[in-house]
């Protein structure tokens, strides 16, 4: 896949747990861990916001593109 979720990465910079992150957004650590590991198919605004405002981020922090390798881009 192309787009790479960072959320590790932000959890790591402000010392936070996937638990602590789920319940601050209200969804299930089960459901953040399958979009921290990019095995998600979508994600609604709602939770970009929700992510973005208790991470104190952007966007652009948690979400990156990166052609496929071969995909000749």
């Amino acid at each position: 896949m192309a787009v790479i979720v960072d959320i590790d990465v932000m959890l790591a910079r402000r010392k936070m747990g996937v638990g602590e992150l789920a319940e601050r957004i209200g969804i299930t650590p089960t459901n953040l861990a399958v979009l921290k590991n990019g095995r998600a198919k979508a994600v609604r605004f709602t939770t970009l916001d929700a992510l973005c405002q208790a991470l104190e981020c952007q966007p652009g922090d948690l979400l990156r593109w990166e052609p496929d390798e071969g995909s000749g881009s």
